[in-house]
């Protein structure tokens, strides 16, 4: 299996979900959204219902080729209470497997351990939980087979840099260009 799946749970960042979602479609890239509960409908922090792909199912999320997390005070939280989330987490990080996280969700790796020896950012605030993290002021840092970024605002940013390494050099640019974001 070569998707990625992009988790949502109730309280989501739209921006930080719906931005990275719409950008690695657009560049034909496999995303898979997939609720952290068991209905398919999901509602964001600034109420926006979604109907993500499919609802949580560990056995496809270990099979992917990474995982996104988005951001958002309760989603990050929501998404930090899981210990289906963490097994995944864990299972990518112990494996080398590909992991994004964008605002607060890095919050989560940083807590669980996960990003020990990495230069990691976040959203404003979070950084003393980033755990033996080496932090970085930028809107997005990709370190070995982590990305994280900083927030709403660093979301295409985020978005471009995850296709980037999924589909290219060339395919990150084409996309891009059709934005018109330079």
């Amino acid at each position: 299996m070569s998707s990625t799946v992009l988790f949502l749970a109730d309280g989501f960042e739209e921006i930080e979900a719906l931005s990275v979602i719409d950008i690695l479609r657009r560049g034909n890239a496999d995303v898979v959204t997939m609720s952290i509960n068991d209905k398919a409908e999901v509602i964001g922090k600034s109420n926006i219902k979604v109907i993500a792909d499919k609802t949580f199912d560990k056995d496809f999320a270990l099979k992917a080729e990474m995982i996104i997390l988005p951001g958002g005070g309760v989603g990050t939280e929501n998404l930090k209470n899981s210990e289906d989330i963490i097994d995944v987490i864990k299972y990518f990080s112990d494996n080398n497997k590909m992991i994004s996280a964008i605002c607060a969700a890095p919050s989560i790796l940083g807590i669980n351990g996960v990003l020990k020896g990495y230069k990691a950012t976040c959203y404003p605030g979070f950084e003393k939980v980033l755990d033996g993290a080496e932090i970085m002021n930028e809107s997005v840092v990709r370190d070995k087979n982590i990305i994280t970024s900083k927030g709403p605002g660093t979301a295409i940013d985020f978005a471009l840099d995850i296709l980037k390494g999924l589909k290219g050099e060339d395919c990150e640019k084409e996309v891009r260009k059709g934005l018109l974001y330079n």
